[in-house]
Formats: structure tokens, C-alpha cells, sequence
């Protein structure tokens, strides 16, 4: 799928934006189910009295926007409602279609294998404007994972559902700083994300990247590569989703039920991030072993129900 210098590019920068992926129209089926997301819970919010107008005539770009500005205190009630529960992932089948995109897969066949596997971590990103959560510092996301698992490869496929502009957002890369390693990373950064500080980023600085990507495309990061999304200075929001796929030689939860994890177990056998759960999406040699739709929503919700730890890295706050 990926031609030979997209590859290299991966490899050498730690990340390619890759155009054309989809067809925008085979993005248009996550764009309604998200949609109606966000409806339902204007509905619910607004049969509760706590909303007045369900600007229901509003477009999939603006309508949080709009509601968001009348109540921002309902915030977190849309946010759940559209990560899913307890920020575990939207386990709708119009995701669950996207993430096994038969052009995704041969894309990320190229980079990790034939034996692939769906990284628990998977997200929906609104990036609403002038909404604080939606800028995201520099960091790696190895600083979210288990340390065993720097060494791997898990790439995040970040796909925007609208055009990502330099301003609505889009993300911005350090490239070539991924040959580092995993940078020390502190807590406390905007919103509660994880912070690379200045004296921490890689040096040489590299020039940040800003990448662009129409709709349709994506980008293509490893787990090692720096990256940030800076502010949206538009009316419109910037949807996104993230996605996470490795090879079957990293370790994975994909085979482990919740109530057999243990934190004392060898690291082969705790996934890169244990809390939620990790499912098969190619095999040529078990094929067996993918997971159906159902499946997937099954093992979500028995991680999700479950809690388990996270890494713990010893991370430590900003200023520290």
C-alpha cells in the first residue's frame, strides 16, 4: 500500500503523511455515527432542562461548538459520550469499520507485519475552538505505554474527519528525534496530558514540522516520534481519530482475559498498556484469531468494567 520512499520516510523521520488513503466519502459513515453522538446527548441534556437549544440545524463542524459555547459546563457529559466510557475508546461499528480498513491494514502491514494487531489505545479527538483540552504538548506516546515496550514498533494512525489546517491544528513533528529514545516525561501538563519540558526535548532541536493532512489522508507517527497539536483559531472543529496498530511479536493483551492480568507476570505477558484491550484485526497464519465486531465490543467492555492499572513510569509532576 505505502510505496517504498513513504516507508523510508517512516523509518528515517519517524512519521509520513500519507494523501488519499480514503476516499472522504468512506469517511462520511464515522462522521454521521459521531454526529449522532453528540445528538443524543443534546437531546438527553436538553429533556434534563440543562440546555436550551439542541442547535440541531448546525453542521458536524460547528454544532459542539455552538453548544458548547451556551453550556460549557456540559462538557464532560459530551466528552464521555463521544471517547466512550471512561475515555475507553467509541465502540460504535462505524469506528470498528474504519479501524479494519482493508487499505489501513495493507498500509500498516508495510510498517509491522502481516500479523496485526489493534493497540487498545484508540481515540476521538474534537479539537473545539478556544477549548483548552484540545491543545496537546509535546510528548511521545511510548510515555503512555509500558517501558517494556519502548523498543517496539506501534504506530499511531492519525486520521483527520475534516481537513487539518495549520489553523484548526494540525499536529506538528520533531523529525527525526524518535532515533532518541523516550524522552522523561512529566504529569501535569494542559488539560492532564503528559509533558515533554524544554530541557528534556531532544538536542539538537530539530525544527518542528507542522503536518497538514486533507481529508481522506493520514499520518503515520511511531510511538517514539515527538509530536504536539497546537491551537484551533478557526469556527469550525477539527475532528480526528487516532489509531494504534503493532505486529504480533509486541506484547498484547489480545489473548487475556482481564482477571488474568498480573503486574508481577513477565513483561512478554503485560500488554503496552494494560487497561484496555488489544484485539486481532489480520492473521495470515492464525486466521482464526481476528476478532468480529461483537467480539471487539465484548472485549472492550470487559476491560473497560474491569479498571485496571495503568503504567506507572514515575513519571514526575512539571517543575519537578
Amino acid at each position: 500500500m505505502l510505496t517504498q520512499t513513504q516507508i523510508a520516510q517512516f523509518f528515517d523521520e519517524g512519521y509520513v503523511m500519507v494523501p488519499g488513503l480514503f476516499a472522504p466519502a468512506e469517511l462520511e459513515p464515522l462522521r454521521q455515527e459521531i454526529a449522532g453522538l453528540v445528538d443524543d446527548t443534546a437531546q438527553r441534556l436538553a429533556a434534563d432542562g440543562k440546555i436550551a437549544d439542541t442547535h440541531a440545524d448546525e453542521p458536524f463542524e460547528t454544532r459542539l461548538t455552538r453548544l458548547l459555547a451556551d453550556h460549557p459546563e456540559t462538557q464532560g457529559e459530551f466528552m464521555r459520550a463521544i471517547e466512550g466510557k471512561a475515555g475507553g475508546g467509541h465502540t460504535g461499528e462505524e469506528m470498528f469499520r474504519l479501524i479494519v480498513h482493508p487499505r489501513l491494514l495493507d498500509a500498516m502491514a508495510d510498517l509491522v507485519g502481516p500479523e496485526i494487531v489493534a493497540s487498545s489505545v484508540y481515540r476521538i479527538r474534537p479539537k473545539v475552538p478556544g477549548l483548552g483540552r484540545g491543545v496537546v504538548p509535546w510528548h511521545q506516546d511510548s510515555g503512555y505505554f509500558e517501558a517494556h515496550c519502548d523498543k517496539s514498533l506501534i504506530v499511531t494512525c492519525w486520521i483527520p474527519l475534516v481537513d487539518a489546517t495549520l489553523e484548526n491544528g494540525c499536529l506538528h513533528v520533531l523529525p527525526r528525534a524518535h532515533r532518541q529514545g523516550v524522552a522523561p516525561h512529566h504529569t501535569g501538563g494542559n488539560a492532564g496530558f503528559l509533558v515533554i519540558e524544554d530541557p528534556d526535548l531532544p538536542r539538537p532541536l530539530p525544527e518542528a514540522v507542522p503536518v497538514p493532512v486533507p481529508l481522506g489522508g493520514a499520518l503515520l507517527l511511531t510511538n517514539l516520534a515527538p509530536h504536539c497539536s497546537t491551537p484551533n483559531t478557526t469556527d469550525t472543529i477539527r475532528w480526528s481519530v487516532d489509531l494504534r496498530y503493532q505486529g504480533a511479536d509486541v506484547p498484547t493483551n489480545a489473548f487475556q482475559e482481564p482477571a488474568e492480568f498480573r503486574t508481577d507476570a513477565p513483561p512478554v505477558e503485560i500488554a503496552c498498556y494494560p487497561p484496555e484491550g488489544d484485539f486481532v484485526v489480520r492473521s495470515a497464519a492464525h486466521p482464526e484469531r481476528v476478532h468480529s465486531y461483537a467480539q471487539f465490543v465484548q472485549r472492550r467492555t470487559r476491560y473497560e468494567s474491569a479498571s485496571l492499572p495503568g503504567p506507572n513510569r514515575g513519571w514526575q509532576p512539571m517543575g519537578a
